[in-house]
C-alpha cells in the first residue's frame, strides 16, 4: 500500500506547456460509494492500471495500484464504467525540487487545466510556480471522479436531454477561471 499525499491547483498560464510532450490518459471509474474507496481503471500510453483510492484525510489517502493488461482495461472502460470516463493529456513540469503533473482535459471538460504535486509529507514546504492559480485540493468539483460523472451525465442524460452538471469554472482560451 502506498500513501498518496497531493495538492492540486488550477493552472493560470498554459504557456508553460509550450514545446513539451504529454502522455494521453483515459481513465474510467468502476465504482465509488460515499465514504468508501473509489475503483479506477486507467490507460496511460501502452500501460494500464487498476487503482483503489480511499477518501482523503487532509491531503492524504491510501492508494493501491496494480498493472493490468491494456485489453482488459479497454473492456472495463467500455463495459463497466457507465460513461464515467475522463480523457486528458498529462505533462510533467519540474519546479523547485518537485514534479508537477499538469493535466489538460479533453471532451466535455476541454479548457480545464489542473496541476497536482505529490509530496512526501503533508507538512512538506511547497514553493508554487508563477503559472499556478487557486488551490483546489479540497474542492470536489475538480476531482476526477466528479468530472467523470459529469461526462457520463452529459453523454447519456435520460430522455435525450443534457443533464446539468456541477459547474466547473473554465475561462476562455483554455485558462481556468479564478473563483
Amino acid at each position: 500500500m502506498a500513501r498518496e499525499i497531493e495538492r492540486r491547483f488550477l493552472v493560470r498560464d498554459v504557456r508553460i506547456l509550450d514545446g513539451r510532450r504529454g502522455e494521453h490518459i483515459i481513465q474510467g471509474y468502476l465504482a465509488k460509494e460515499v465514504g468508501s474507496m473509489s475503483t479506477r481503471v486507467r490507460i496511460r500510453g501502452e500501460r494500464a492500471y487498476l487503482t483503489l483510492k480511499s477518501p482523503k484525510l487532509g491531503f492524504s489517502r491510501d492508494e493501491f495500484e496494480y498493472p493490468i493488461p491494456v485489453d482488459d482495461a479497454h473492456q472495463m472502460i467500455v463495459r463497466h464504467c457507465a460513461g464515467r470516463v475522463v480523457r486528458k493529456t498529462r505533462y510533467l513540469v519540474d519546479h523547485a525540487h518537485h514534479v508537477f503533473e499538469v493535466d489538460v482535459f479533453q471532451g466535455h471538460h476541454a479548457g480545464l487545466v489542473v496541476a497536482e504535486v505529490e509530496l512526501p509529507h503533508e507538512e512538506t514546504p511547497l514553493s508554487l510556480p508563477h503559472w499556478v492559480g487557486d488551490e483546489i485540493t479540497h474542492d470536489s468539483r475538480y476531482g476526477n471522479f466528479t468530472l467523470a460523472e459529469q461526462a457520463a451525465l452529459l453523454h447519456a442524460a435520460p430522455n435525450g436531454t443534457h443533464a446539468a452538471p456541477t459547474p466547473v469554472l473554465v475561462a476562455s482560451r483554455g485558462l481556468p477561471a479564478a473563483h
